[in-house]
């Protein structure tokens, strides 16, 4: 009985060794992030704004969330805090590409292609900092995405050596907004991990294409043979 006891206290005690430690490592996380968040009015200026992608349905719609990033983004150019936009985002298909979509958007409010780079690999949030730095050799970004999202990015691209701030670009109440939140509880553990504990690399890295150049070096062949299908079928992902 009484190891029995002494077992229950021993397995108690690391399961809240293990719920501080998590619990301290979330916070870190969140509370450096947040260091870096500005109001889009006092941003400073940077060379590149970096969009994470998000849903984009197959007629070429963005979902609001990404929408809203792309638009937030747009505003940050249009207002000279940023000289490019990097769309970095899921490609890894041929059925399924976010980020030539999110450039079509920007293209449509008005923003020159050669400004616009498409990272066809981002397919994580820390693939899209880390990929921001070694492919586009980025060293000063604002960081445009969701408020509850913000943190965990600002985080990685303070970790991984780029002078980023970061801008809300919630201009919806979004559905499902606080499952998101509670998703970015892991996700803020797991990029800890990668960057502190296991340095990891992204999923595909590739050639240097540096953000001072022209985005048009980004496109894909199939976005080139497609351009006109793109164009006519983006209408109303943009205005819709």
């Amino acid at each position: 009985m009484l190891n029995l006891k002494k077992l229950l206290f021993t397995l108690m005690f690391v399961l809240l060794a293990l719920i501080a430690g998590v619990t301290a490592v979330d916070r870190h996380v969140k509370t450096k992030g947040l260091e870096f968040v500005v109001d889009a009015q006092d941003c400073p200026v940077k060379t590149a704004a970096i969009v994470p992608g998000a849903y984009v349905s197959p007629e070429g719609r963005l979902c609001d969330m990404l929408a809203d990033r792309v638009k937030t983004a747009v505003e940050l150019y249009q207002n000279n805090r940023v000289k490019k936009i990097i769309m970095s985002g899921d490609h890894g298909r041929k059925d399924y590409d976010e980020v030539n979509y999110m450039r079509l958007y920007a293209e449509k409010m008005g923003v020159s292609p050669e400004d616009i780079f498409m990272d066809h690999a981002g397919f994580s949030t820390y693939d899209s900092i880390y990929r921001a730095k070694a492919i586009f050799q980025v060293d000063t970004a604002v960081v445009v995405t969701q408020a509850y999202h913000l943190p965990r990015a600002l985080y990685a691209a303070y970790c991984l050596g780029i002078d980023a701030c970061g801008v809300a670009a919630d201009k919806h109440v979004y559905a499902g907004a606080r499952l998101y939140e509670l998703r970015e509880v892991p996700a803020r553990l797991k990029m800890f991990a990668q960057i502190h504990l296991l340095n990891a690399k992204p999923r595909f890295l590739g050639k240097v294409i540096p953000v001072s150049g022209d985005g048009r070096l980004t496109y894909d062949w199939g976005a080139k043979k497609l351009e006109g299908f793109l164009y006519k079928h983006t209408v109303y992902a943009v205005y819709g």
